[in-house]
């Protein structure tokens, strides 16, 4: 059986600093080949050509081969071409659209057998939550709910919790009032990194900010800072 990965990112990489690629080179560093096949998905912004166009900027600068899947203009033969990538990179944007397109065009299940097969799956806020059974979104106006997700991997995920004021709060709330149990609480420019469904590590590009376990002992919400590796320009 192939290895299994998956790494959700809280926010930042390219899509915030094209200069700090530590987080990109982390997920190609644990692709099956030396110069791997990376497929940016951006539906959450409606395939929005300038974050099309910065995908290949970032990814163009490092030893890869990029292409996109476009939902929102002539689409290509979807499984065909996401079972042939390494890696598959989800942008940002909103989680709810973005699922409901995708379960037009049958994504769930080859992003499933493409993960089975050994794609490295990841990308930042709505593609980092869109991996878990549930996510922690603002892809409503007027405030955070949480929504169901792809499954692939246990528990609830959310991201920028370090960088919108909205964010801790609110998952505060929501694991005290037993809306969730624990909770995935990603700061900006960190990755969780699950191998199959266990965590084996988190990563961080920045020199603060980690991931956090938020849970609810005794009537209490405790917030547990997860070991955090921060990444240098060495990627082994």
């Amino acid at each position: 059986m192939s290895t299994r990965h998956i790494i959700a990112i809280g926010g930042g990489g390219y899509i915030a600093d094209l200069e700090n690629p530590l987080l990109d080179l982390y997920v190609l560093a644990q692709a099956r080949t030396r110069v791997p096949s990376v497929c940016y998905i951006g539906t959450a912004t409606g395939d929005a050509d300038r974050l099309v166009s910065r995908f290949y900027t970032a990814y163009s600068r490092l030893a890869c081969r990029p292409t996109h899947l476009p939902l929102f203009a002539r689409t290509p033969d979807v499984r065909a071409l996401l079972m042939q990538q390494d890696v598959i990179y989800v942008g940002g944007g909103n989680t709810k659209s973005m699922l409901a397109v995708w379960r037009e065009w049958d994504l769930p299940a080859v992003l499933r057998d493409a993960w089975k097969a050994g794609t490295v799956l990841t990308g930042a806020s709505a593609g980092a939550i869109c991996w878990f059974q549930h996510g922690v979104t603002d892809s409503w106006a007027d405030d955070l709910r949480v929504l169901p997700c792809l499954g692939l991997l246990p528990g609830t995920c959310c991201p920028h919790f370090d960088s919108e004021a909205d964010r801790r709060p609110s998952v505060h709330a929501m694991v005290q009032s037993g809306v969730v149990g624990p909770v995935l609480a990603l700061d900006d420019g960190g990755g969780a990194h699950f191998v199959g469904r266990r965590h084996a590590a988190t990563v961080s590009a920045r020199a603060t900010g980690t991931a956090w376990r938020v849970e609810r002992r005794r009537g209490v919400v405790i917030e547990t800072a997860l070991p955090v590796e921060r990444l240098s320009s060495h990627i082994p």
